[in-house]
């Protein structure tokens, strides 16, 4: 039987840091993640300005070990999500990816794959959708999907790209501003906010913190430094 205990999920607060190459700091994660598959189904779906087709071929030269396909060019997506040993999800436009994800009907069957134990690796886009919802995402609603209800995989809010930095004579909201705009009319969910460079890793039952810079939880009217390296698990109980 499936449960959560089985997941094996590694989410990418992003695709770069700072001027390095795209995905060059996420690639020994991922390797590692991958722990020797190198079959990859790929979801391009939060890509909207780059094709598809295009999207494949950039991280398929970024991570030239793996052999990668994207799931919009099987015949049947839902088949080629059963059959897959792994699956990337890259960033781009939240919404989209959400979107694409219900209208076909690709996003149970992408829960009970992950529950049953296929490696999921996401970023960005990607790994907002692991999150109890998508409201947490620093992207534009271009698109509507049916719900902002995503994967779920853990039952709390994830914010990728994480910045405290503000422009100077820049007047708009900050983003610890905006986070606690959610977290006012929703206390009990906590968002966990992760820096570029860094991800969070579900795996053997227990949340980590990876990478070489603090990330934050926002719940309530509190903002808590999360370490790297520090254990996470409390908040896969939220």
């Amino acid at each position: 039987m499936s449960t959560q205990s089985n997941y094996h999920i590694l989410m990418l607060s992003s695709s770069r840091m700072g001027k390095e190459d795209y995905l060059e700091h996420a690639k020994t994660l991922i390797m590692s993640h991958l722990d020797g598959q190198r079959e990859v189904l790929f979801i391009p779906f939060a890509g909207v300005t780059l094709d598809w087709d295009d999207y494949v071929k950039k991280v398929s030269e970024a991570l030239p070990e793996l052999s990668i396909t994207g799931i919009h060019r099987h015949n049947d997506p839902l088949v080629a999500l059963q059959e897959a040993k792994a699956v990337l999800v890259g960033g781009g436009n939240t919404f989209n990816l959400l979107s694409e994800l219900y209208q076909q009907e690709l996003l149970v069957p992408l829960q009970e794959r992950v529950a049953q134990g296929m490696p999921y690796i996401g970023w960005s886009a990607g790994s907002n959708i692991c999150g109890n919802s998508i409201r947490t995402t620093n992207d534009m609603p271009i698109i509507e999907p049916p719900s902002f209800a995503a994967l779920n995989f853990v039952p709390c809010q994830i914010n990728p790209h994480y910045t405290d930095y503000q422009p100077p004579n820049h007047n708009g909201e900050t983003r610890d501003d905006r986070l606690f705009e959610f977290t006012q009319l929703n206390p009990d969910t906590p968002v966990l906010a992760i820096r570029e460079g860094t991800a969070l890793q579900y795996s053997q039952g227990s949340l980590t913190l990876l990478g070489e810079l603090e990330g934050f939880c926002f719940k309530g009217a509190n903002k808590t430094p999360i370490a790297p390296g520090q254990e996470l698990t409390q908040y896969l109980s939220s």
